[in-house]
């Protein structure tokens, strides 16, 4: 009888190599095979000999030609599946022995959407220099989008925001914190900083995320329950620092999140203005997200406990 062991081993004992699996997630990632090669640093033809040497290992067919480049087939799509996984714990394992011979605690990479950064995750991170010195924070600020994307692929521990509604959740464990209000900015001066009503604002160019962000939608279904329609000009830009060049530089009113937009205008010398309207705009309740394979590493275990125990304290 073939023992644990030996089962476990099989496919390195067919020689199946990590470089293999890299790039055959490249190739799934990329759809080229020209831009995984690149992507893995190795040339084109290295990179269909090393294909075809991983489809030999392992007994089927992983990868498909058409004309508009390379695809994964069902059984590539799940060896990519689990090697992701497996590439992802590595680069994991790799961090925490180098704090370790640091001598640090450890280091955590969060990702926030841009209310919770402001709100929740810089007093947390204040709290910490004090409380846990040894800890580092990383923070990459984006949308769900990204940040989800990042989490799958083992950037970053957890993020503070939505899992997007294109996204199985099932992969995700998530711990509701509340919904993200947003507000409208104007530059001081502005002739709607005198008094207006929010269809006076209807008569201005806007500026907020993309069409299809959750933002985005939020505000649309806000205005249509208003009685109101979409501004005849949006400026589109997920970028918290163009919202504010265009907006300090025309006449333009401002989408954002609550936080930020007091963060810029709550000093009386601040050129901003946050309008006293529409105070019940705001995004749905956003949430702590992890991965539920995915055991968190101590450094993160021990953000997470932080952030969890100033969460009781807020809602108590």
């Amino acid at each position: 009888m073939r023992g644990d062991r030996d089962q476990g081993e099989e496919l390195l004992s067919r020689g199946i190599k990590l470089r293999q699996l890299s790039l055959l997630v490249a190739v799934e990632r990329s759809g080229q095979l020209s831009r995984a090669a690149a992507i893995t640093n190795m040339t084109q033809p290295a990179a269909s000999r090393m294909l075809s040497d991983l489809e030999r290992i392992v007994g089927a067919q992983l990868t498909q030609r058409h004309s508009r480049g390379v695809s994964l087939t069902p059984a590539g799509e799940r060896l990519a599946e689990r090697a992701r996984a497996m590439l992802r714990d590595l680069d994991v394992a790799g961090r925490e022995v180098r704090d370790i011979d640091r001598g640090r605690v450890g280091s955590v990479h969060l990702g926030s959407v841009s209310g919770p950064s402001l709100d929740l995750v810089l007093p947390i991170v204040r709290g910490i220099e004090q409380s846990e010195p040894h800890l580092r924070v990383k923070i990459d600020v984006g949308n769900s989008d990204r940040l989800s994307a990042e989490l799958l692929s083992g950037q970053l521990d957890l993020y503070l925001g939505r899992v997007p509604e294109r996204l199985d959740p099932a992969p995700f464990d998530q711990s509701p914190i509340g919904p993200e209000p947003l507000s409208l900015i104007v530059r001081r001066g502005h002739p709607l900083a005198a008094g207006c009503t929010l269809g006076d604002c209807m008569g201005y160019d806007w500026v907020m995320q993309p069409s299809g962000s959750l933002l985005r939608s939020t505000v649309e279904r806000y205005l249509q329950d208003q009685g109101l329609p979409m501004p005849d000009t949006v400026i589109e830009t997920g970028s918290l620092m163009l919202t504010l060049a265009f907006v300090l530089q025309s006449q333009a009113v401002g989408v954002m999140s609550t936080p930020a937009a007091r963060l810029f205008s709550t000093e009386r010398a601040s050129p901003l203005v946050c309008l006293p309207l529409a105070r019940d705009l705001a995004v749905a309740s956003y949430s702590v997200v992890t991965l539920r394979d995915r055991v968190p590493t101590p450094a993160a275990q021990t953000f997470l406990k932080i952030l969890r125990d100033e969460l009781r304290q807020r809602r108590g």
